[in-house]
């Protein structure tokens, strides 16, 4: 049987966005936000995602000028680490989740792996863009850290997903953006994940190269 569908992957990709533009919303948001919220959207596959997109003020000026400079990228799993556009930055995004120190320190202190690796974000964190698809525990206690003093970044993009905690720990980032003084993006709700979140810095950096659709 013979298929017939589009092979060229530029016109896949024009056509992808030219329909989420007609699906959405987006005239609210500034010429950046509307690319982050478009590449959430392609994720996903749900035009919808973009109602529950937020930005703080200065969310993608912040998280442009820090991706310029070369910043950390600080990301609680791998497949977020994966799902960076390799060839758009210069330093391999970073991940401490499978580093023995933190499979010693979740099992010392009773608590997740992406808990315990937030301890060794430490030294990277000041100015850098910290990407957290997957683990609430991860954004919860980098909030805890913030709050107690730890370095901030230029950027967190929080996006957890799932059904326990996920929402809560969005909710609480958004709420607490101002009085930290923190940017963030995040899609609140449940939905989220590694990929939308990797996208939504991935757009960031394509901003930076004047690519735009």
């Amino acid at each position: 049987m013979s298929y017939q569908f589009e092979h060229n992957p530029q016109a896949i990709e024009q056509d992808s966005f030219r329909q989420i533009r007609s699906l959405t919303e987006l005239d609210h948001l500034s010429k950046d936000e509307q690319q982050v919220a478009m590449r959430i959207v392609h994720s996903l596959g749900l035009p919808s995602a973009a109602e529950q997109v937020r930005f703080s003020a200065k969310a993608c000026d912040a998280g442009r000028a820090a991706l310029g400079k070369d910043c950390a990228i600080l990301c609680d799993v791998e497949m977020v680490k994966q799902g960076v556009t390799k060839r758009m930055i210069k330093t391999p995004p970073l991940c401490f989740l499978n580093d023995p120190q933190a499979a010693t320190l979740a099992a010392e202190q009773g608590e997740t792996r992406s808990m315990a690796a937030l301890s060794l974000w430490q030294d990277h964190l000041e100015g850098s863009v910290v990407l957290i698809g997957n683990a609430p525990t991860a954004l919860f206690r980098l909030l805890e850290m913030i709050e107690a003093g730890a370095p901030k970044p230029a950027l967190i993009v929080g996006m957890p997903v799932g059904f326990v905690g996920a929402a809560e720990s969005k909710e609480a980032l958004w709420q607490a953006h101002q009085a930290l003084g923190i940017e963030c993006i995040t899609l609140l709700g449940r939905m989220g994940g590694s990929a939308v979140t990797s996208a939504s810095c991935n757009a960031l950096l394509r901003c930076n190269i004047g690519e735009y659709y």
